[in-house]
């Protein structure tokens, strides 16, 4: 599907060496400010075990992953929504995206440049967080505006949108003008879609990634990854400890074994790609289902909370327009029965129609006719 995570931050914090390990495809990585000027854009594999689980049943000729997309974005500074450092067109790049992986800078070393002189996570989130806050002022200040004068229309519908989100918006002034951001507003679902085309940065989801120094890794964090936790706590979202240097040099081994040997010399016990792969599906608001059978066990991705004829558009327009009906089962009862047959004869395969919410997990069959 197309949706991505954006990897944010300040200049030289390791962004680009954790889309390098992420994508293994190399990014322009440099210790200098805006190295990445243009963005990278890395289709990154979603590790599941679950896949494996299903081929040792159905024994495919090959197994297909998920995917997510993540994009490299240049570093911002401050001044950024007043153009600093090229910032316009970064916070473009921003806006492009459909959540935010905003590394910080947790490690130490005079060999790497900081913009500003010292090691300060939690300035730098700040940073970045107020720029951000900045730029959706101004446009929630321009729409608020147009909105005042659409309240004098003639146009009964256009007045009766314009009180709708005449109070919204002025929430949202409030909020961002204290340099907090959209996402903490308790918004229904019905305000934020009367809200949807401002397309605001600080509405997307966003996990802090801390990039660490390899020792730091090895001894469960330091003082600056608990205070970016913290944080994380206190805005109700998540932090991630990764050493982007570390990973990268994993990455750029060539077998699964030598990497999963190295992850173990390291004491690594969860790879910090994977979780961050995971965080972002998570935040972007994905979920998997599975088709199996024996030319291939593929899993598909889809948003959470779509019905069946949906899911099956994710595999092509036809089965979504011809929609009849899905087999259902979930790949856990399947590797409880230990095969399809069994799963029948416990009475775990289902037949759902046209509003059937699809399930992370299940393993569906669509009969369409067009």
């Amino acid at each position: 599907m197309s949706l991505n995570c954006g990897i944010v931050g300040l200049p030289n914090v390791g962004k680009s060496t954790i889309f390098s390990a992420l994508s293994a495809a190399p990014a322009e990585v440099a210790n200098y400010p805006f190295c990445t000027i243009a963005p990278n854009v890395g289709t990154v594999e979603v590790r599941d075990p679950r896949l494996q689980k299903l081929a040792d049943i159905v024994h495919p000729q090959k197994i297909v992953p998920a995917i997510v997309e993540f994009v490299d974005i240049a570093g911002l500074v401050k001044g950024a929504s007043q153009g600093e450092g090229l910032g316009n067109q970064f916070l473009g790049h921003i806006r492009n995206v459909h959540a935010l992986a905003h590394v910080v800078r947790c490690f130490g070393g005079e060999d790497v440049v900081h913009v500003s002189g010292k090691i300060d996570p939690l300035d730098d989130i700040s940073v970045i967080n107020t720029e951000l806050a900045l730029a959706d002022l101004e446009t929630v200040e321009k729409r608020l505006s147009n909105v005042e004068r659409l309240l004098k229309s003639q146009d009964k519908e256009v007045v009766k949108h314009a009180k709708i989100t005449l109070p919204l918006l002025q929430q949202l002034q409030k909020t961002l003008a204290a340099g907090k951001a959209a996402r903490s507003l308790d918004f229904s679902p019905e305000d934020w879609q009367a809200v949807r085309d401002l397309q605001l940065l600080t509405a997307k989801p966003v996990l802090y990634v801390c990039n660490v120094a390899e020792k730091d890794l090895a001894a469960g964090g330091n003082e600056y990854v608990r205070q970016v936790e913290a944080l994380a706590a206190e805005e109700k979202t998540h932090a991630i400890m990764i050493c982007g240097k570390l990973e990268l040099e994993i990455a750029t081994l060539e077998s699964d074994e030598e990497r999963e040997e190295f992850r173990k010399e390291a004491g690594i016990k969860v790879s910090g790609i994977d979780q961050l792969i995971g965080q972002a599906y998570q935040m972007l608001g994905l979920a998997t289902y599975f088709t199996a059978g024996p030319k291939e066990v593929k899993a598909w991705t889809i948003r959470r909370g779509m019905k069946a004829p949906e899911a099956a558009g994710v595999i092509h327009s036809d089965f979504e327009r011809g929609f009849i009906k899905a087999q259902v089962f979930h790949c856990e009862d399947l590797f409880a029965a230990g095969s399809e047959a069994k799963v029948k004869e416990q009475g775990k395969l289902r037949i759902e129609g046209k509003d059937y919410v699809v399930q992370d997990g299940d393993v569906m069959v669509f009969r369409f006719n067009v």
